[in-house]
């Protein structure tokens, strides 16, 4: 009986060391929820590489810009308010042009559907510079769009960044020249109210710490530290260009 029951408590310590050995492994492979676990349920297998739930979204918001950029464009240039939101709107009917194209290029070859018409907001922009006129259009022309403009341009270096499709990585990098573009002729109009952006960013952006103190602002004091003598290495030999290359130029 002795026998009996200490070899039941070993058996049992077994099951038990074994189940503590195979649990680990069991709940790594089953980590629902997790970022990881999210990619894969996410992802498809295409011949250019996965397509993530990420990469699917930043087609249709490309293809979505394209939808009511491209008629804001058009519309600066047949109204013609002055110089500089007449060349912004040529830039936005160019770029669009092109990037509509290559949107829909690259949803044709992943067999992906796009939309057909802007959001509800972006229509409420339309809306909004179709009934302003004189310094009030070309206000709001130039912040909205340019504020449109610099959410797309963190998003696509997101994508740019972590996708994993050759496709969608190449359609990132047409994206980056032409957000990065209309930005430029935007500010280019002298229109552009800086502070709004920067308080619209500050209110959306997580804390990261304490801010940096202000130029000739005085830090607090610091806990005396005696410092550690740093280790000497010898410099490396100075290096030159061969001088064939320095004549030949």
């Amino acid at each position: 009986m002795r026998f009996l029951t200490g070899t039941g408590l070993i058996v049992a310590a077994l099951t038990t060391t074994a189940a503590a050995i195979l649990f680990p492994v069991w709940s790594y492979d089953d980590r629902s929820g997790t970022p990881e676990a999210n990619l894969r349920a996410g992802s498809v297998a295409t011949p250019w590489g996965p397509l993530s739930a990420a990469d699917r979204d930043f087609i249709v918001r490309v293809r979505l810009a394209g939808l009511w950029e491209l008629p804001a464009g058009q519309q600066a240039v047949g109204r013609a308010p002055s110089v500089a939101v007449k060349a912004a709107g040529e830039h936005l009917v160019e770029g669009h042009t092109y990037l509509d194209a290559r949107v829909r290029e690259v949803a044709a070859r992943l067999n992906m559907e796009l939309p057909n018409q802007p959001t509800a907001q972006q229509r409420g922009w339309l809306k909004e510079f179709t009934e302003a006129s004189g310094r009030e259009y070309e206000i709001a022309f130039a912040n909205i769009l340019r504020r449109a403009h610099g959410r797309v341009f963190s998003l696509v270096a997101d994508i740019r960044n972590s996708t994993r499709n050759s496709l969608v990585r190449a359609l990132a990098d047409d994206a980056n020249t032409t957000v990065l573009d209309h930005i430029r002729v935007l500010e280019a109009t002298g229109l552009i109210d800086y502070d709004a952006i920067a308080e619209g960013s500050a209110a959306t952006a997580s804390p990261t710490g304490p801010p940096p103190p202000a130029p000739g602002a005085v830090p607090p004091p610091a806990e005396a530290v005696t410092p550690t003598p740093a280790p000497s290495y010898p410099l490396p030999p100075a290096t030159s260009r061969p001088r064939s290359s320095i004549t030949n130029q």
